[in-house]
Formats: structure tokens, C-alpha cells, sequence
């Protein structure tokens, strides 16, 4: 099995390829190495979000290469892809994307219940994990009870319900004030150092000085690596 825990070999994303082409990849080869920690940064337009879609199955390219954990997702059926996404990756965005009408712990249970697991399994696993990111007394609390630092500990919860290999973050402190983003980034340093691989977007340098490597993409393409 290979060290990397994803490859990029020449993806091109194409929006709109029978009007006005955009390029929202150019040709982007990169790997990813198990237990790596990337920050990926970029102006508005730069592909950095493309590039985290497709690299979380959310999205296909219009060509190229690419493994997942040694898996070609670049022909798998979309509900090949779903399963792919369940066993091997974490997802947190900026805007959390709870579900309103759950509690915190229906809200981190959802991926086991995707999986199939019983819900006695499910209850203890999401209890231990709101107790991880320091939530176990707002296990039955609606997500418009809690504050936006507190919905994103909720959503780092989840993304580990299913102990994925990889997380992927989308602008993970977007919505959060500087002390609560200090928190947050504390625990993905924390899950990366167990040896989970995490790869962040963020326009932030701050919060991109966090991971121990950064991708620069500019007009679609990778335009340095530090």
C-alpha cells in the first residue's frame, strides 16, 4: 500500500465546457502523505475549493488521475463514492452544516447510522466524542441552542464518527471569533499529531500556519508548495 493517502495526477475541472469553458483546475499533480497536515490557500477563483470538492468525492474532474487509500474514484457510481466518502473521510465546513431538527448527538450519530451501525453502538460512540471536543453536558441541545464555536465542535465531533483516515476542512474558523478558531485548530493539531491526515482550505495565514504544509494555488494550478 502506498504512503499516500491520496494522488493527483493532471486533474482538470472544466465548468461550462460547451459555452464558455472556465478552468477551474489546470493540471494539478500533487500527494498527499498519510499523517500529513496541508493548508490549501488561494484568492477567490483560484480552484482551492474545487480541488477540496473533488478531493472529498463531492465532485468529479473533467480529467486526470487520481487515487483515494489506493482506490480509483474517477469511475465509481455515485453510490460507490458515498461509501468511499463513509469509510475514509471526514468532512467540516465553515457553516457547520448541522441538521436544526437533531440534537448534538443525532447530529454526530448521522454517519453510523449511514453505515448501518446499532444504536446502542452509535449513542456510546457520539457520547464519547462530545465529551472529546467538551460537549457532553449539550448532548440533547438543538444546534440553535449552541454558539457558533460550540456547532463547529459539534461538527469536528462528527467528522470523526466514523475514525476516517482523512479530514477534510473547509474554512473550518470562517464563522468564528479569534479565540474559539485558536480552539478549534488546537484540536485538528491534536487529531493530526494521532496520525489523522487533515487537509484545510483557508485564506487565513494565521490558521493556515497551523498545518505543517501549504499548497498556493493560483488561476488553477499550484503555484508554490512550502
Amino acid at each position: 500500500m502506498s504512503n499516500n493517502v491520496i494522488e493527483f495526477k493532471d486533474i482538470k475541472k472544466i465548468y461550462n465546457p460547451d459555452t464558455i469553458p472556465v478552468k477551474a483546475l489546470d493540471g494539478v499533480t500533487h500527494k498527499f502523505k498519510c499523517g500529513s497536515f496541508w493548508a490549501i490557500m488561494g484568492t477567490s477563483g483560484s480552484g482551492k475549493s474545487t480541488m477540496l470538492n473533488i478531493l472529498g468525492c463531492l465532485d468529479r474532474p473533467t480529467s486526470g488521475d487520481y487515487m483515494i487509500n489506493d482506490e480509483d474514484p474517477m469511475f465509481m457510481t455515485d453510490s460507490q463514492l458515498s461509501e468511499l466518502r463513509l469509510r475514509s473521510l471526514g468532512f467540516i465546513f465553515q457553516s457547520f452544516n448541522l441538521l436544526p431538527q437533531l440534537t448534538v448527538c443525532e447530529n454526530i450519530e448521522l454517519p453510523l447510522f449511514y453505515l448501518g451501525i446499532h444504536p446502542d453502538a452509535s449513542r456510546e460512540r457520539a457520547e464519547k466524542l462530545a465529551d472529546m471536543v467538551g460537549l457532553k453536558d449539550r448532548l440533547e441541545h438543538k444546534p440553535f441552542e449552541l454558539s457558533g464555536g460550540q456547532q463547529q465542535r459539534v461538527a469536528v465531533a462528527r467528522a470523526l464518527t466514523n475514525d476516517p483516515e482523512i479530514i477534510l476542512a473547509d474554512e473550518p474558523t470562517g464563522n468564528l471569533d479569534s479565540e474559539t478558531s485558536v480552539q478549534i485548530m488546537d484540536m485538528l493539531t491534536n487529531l493530526n499529531k494521532q496520525g489523522k491526515t487533515i487537509i484545510m482550505v483557508t485564506h487565513e495565514h494565521d490558521i493556515a500556519a497551523h498545518a505543517k504544509s501549504c499548497l498556493h494555488m493560483r488561476d488553477g494550478k499550484i503555484e508554490k508548495v512550502e
